[in-house]
């Protein structure tokens, strides 16, 4: 048995990409910090029912779970901060106005997902607690726009819906569960001969609103067909007002805006705008977010939230490749002004790397391309190809 093997999708990650990795996350706390959210560093284990109450089974399956051996309880392992970050906001801050958070860490996950294709993704994401208004929402979707282009990612492009849509037309037609979760499963499929044939007993409004989803995807013109195509209903009204103020305030963003009304990703979870982001020649989404007011209410404290989530080490992966910054080679030498010279550099953000009695490392394996030599009685640093 070959014990140094790794699991399935589970991986080392290289100097190089690591680097990278790092460095983005750091820049991109800074970014969410100067826009007044707090970081917070959730724990990788709590109890299964604060992970996964309010979600949905989809991170129920998400989760790997274990037995506590202290308490015999069932503990899972986070495959999603972003619960964490409601309970946080409910019970261990306990605001009355507007909080804003943000985080970066590892979860797992029993299946790989993502552009990265691993079960150990590195998630960032920012939440904002305590504002029900579509403002929230523009604050976030701003800011996961600027997390992207932050990072390097231009082309950018993202797609937007209303879970409340689907819900409406739910609740009117007076549809039963089952009905319902076979339904959204056809429109995730965008298949419109489906949702036809689910939708037969139903009157026929809320008939053709249903099929009419499926088709109602594209540009800002979306929204004025829907308004015609779609019944005059209060939330549906409000759903699309929604997604209008969002096109109206996007548009002077260096980013292109789609919308589909079929699109119900989280709709178990979501309770109402939901986005994704895309770039030109990457496939799948690069962040994801939305508004999921009632996960708070599972914690005992109902708070309006939205939110966005990005996997760091996806989207590194996603880039051209990394390249290990080259350092400087210094001597073996007790030399005081030596010394004063390395720390100087390192200070400025330089890599010197000191070499060690009888190293025999070959140059390509420190990665330096220039060297610390002393000329005249002073150490300057010079090309290694001189």
């Amino acid at each position: 048995m070959r014990n140094w093997l790794l699991p399935e999708f589970i991986e080392d990650v290289m100097p190089a990409e690591a680097g990278r990795i790092e460095s983005l996350r750091r820049q991109l706390l800074d970014l969410f910090k100067v826009h007044g959210y707090q970081y917070v560093i959730p724990p990788t284990l709590e109890y299964v029912e604060s992970l996964i109450t309010g979600t949905g089974s989809k991170l129920d399956i998400a989760t790997f779970k274990v037995v506590d051996q202290l308490t015999g309880r069932m503990m899972g392992i986070r495959a999603d901060a972003t619960p964490q970050a409601a309970r946080i906001d409910a019970h261990m801050l306990n605001h009355q106005g507007v909080s804003r958070l943000c985080y970066a860490g590892k979860v797992l996950r029993t299946a790989p997902s993502g552009l990265a294709r691993t079960r150990e993704p590195l998630q960032v994401g920012a939440e904002l607690f305590g504002h029900a208004g579509v403002e929230s929402d523009i604050e976030i979707q701003c800011l996961m726009i600027k997390s992207l282009q932050a990072i390097g990612l231009t082309d950018l492009h993202v797609d937007f819906s209303h879970v409340g849509l689907f819900k409406s037309l739910i609740e009117a037609g007076s549809i039963d569960e089952h009905l319902e979760n076979a339904l959204y499963g056809a429109l995730l499929s965008k298949d419109k001969t489906l949702v036809a044939g689910l939708a037969n007993g139903l009157g026929e409004t809320i008939k053709q609103a249903l099929i009419d989803l499926t088709d109602l995807n594209g540009d800002v013109s979306v929204l004025k067909r829907a308004q015609t195509t779609l019944p005059a209903l209060p939330n549906i009204q409000k759903a699309l007002q929604d997604l209008t103020s969002v096109a109206e305030k996007l548009v002077n963003l260096d980013v292109q805006i789609g919308f589909d009304l079929s699109e119900l990703r989280g709709y178990h979870y979501h309770s109402g705008l939901v986005f994704a982001a895309y770039a030109q020649s990457y496939s799948g989404p690069l962040a994801l977010g939305g508004r999921y007011d009632e996960v708070g209410e599972s914690f005992g404290r109902a708070r309006p939230a939205t939110g966005f989530s990005l996997d760091l080490r996806g989207v590194v992966t996603a880039l051209s490749s990394a390249t290990l910054a080259k350092g400087i080679l210094a001597p073996v030498s007790d030399d005081v002004a030596l010394q004063v010279i390395i720390e100087t550099l390192r200070a400025e953000g330089q890599i010197v790397i000191q070499a060690l009695p009888n190293d025999e490392t070959n140059l390509g394996e420190l990665n330096c391309d220039q060297t610390l030599k002393q000329t005249n009685g002073e150490w300057q640093v010079v090309s290694l190809t001189n």
